[in-house]
């Protein structure tokens, strides 16, 4: 079930929930947490690429996914204009630290989404760090966002059992700044590859 306000105010008065900076009480509602649009984005942007590859089957032309993206920082107050259909990587301005038996399930405020923002995540509990944002312009038109706005909202759900979030290796770990994606990675295409690779007498 979903935290209500009196029990998330007594985690993090005893320090199981952590939110620095420190929120004001009025960013946590009844049974949500308001939080603020972070500093750092890596913006796609149109490579001389013709596509990002997430399969491992084209080794001689692979690009690192960091050539489709442009890093970028604004201060507190200033905006930044996200296109129609563009995606971008970003992070809460709020770093976390969630207890080991309270997962977070973040989406946009609908203040912001009624504009056609969408994003969906699921937060693992005892993750440490700040919040991963992939964040798409749905609509038809430009939106200018100021950074250190609260346009994220955020529920705690509280699990039956406790969870190790750092018992196992993790591709993004404690992170404070957009990082692109490591689906490169992943040990499933490391085998559809090698499968691959015996149909068409590679290797």
């Amino acid at each position: 079930m979903y935290l209500q306000r009196e029990e998330i105010l007594a985690l993090k008065g005893s320090g199981d929930l952590v939110i620095s900076p420190t929120l004001s009480l009025e960013q946590i509602g009844e049974m949500t947490i308001d939080l603020r649009l972070g500093y750092d984005f890596l913006v796609s942007i149109q490579g001389r690429e013709a596509f990002m590859d997430g399969s491992l089957n084209n080794d001689e032309t692979a690009r690192s996914f960091n050539t489709f993206f442009h890093k970028t920082r604004r201060r507190p107050g200033e905006t930044f204009l996200l296109h129609p259909h563009q995606a971008i990587l970003g992070v809460t301005l709020e770093y976390l630290r969630l207890p080991k038996n309270i997962c977070l399930i973040l989406n946009m405020r609908s203040s912001y989404a009624r504009l056609g923002l969408s994003l969906s995540t699921i937060v693992q509990p005892g993750y440490t760090g700040c919040l991963s944002i992939e964040l798409i312009n749905s609509g038809k038109n430009a939106i200018n966002l100021t950074v250190g706005a609260r346009i994220f909202q955020a529920r705690l759900v509280k699990m039956e059992y406790e969870s190790n979030y750092f018992s196992s290796e993790r591709k993004y770990m404690c992170q404070v700044r957009p990082e692109v994606s490591a689906v490169n990675s992943d040990k499933d295409l490391m085998i559809l590859n090698k499968y691959w690779q015996s149909l068409n007498n590679r290797g």
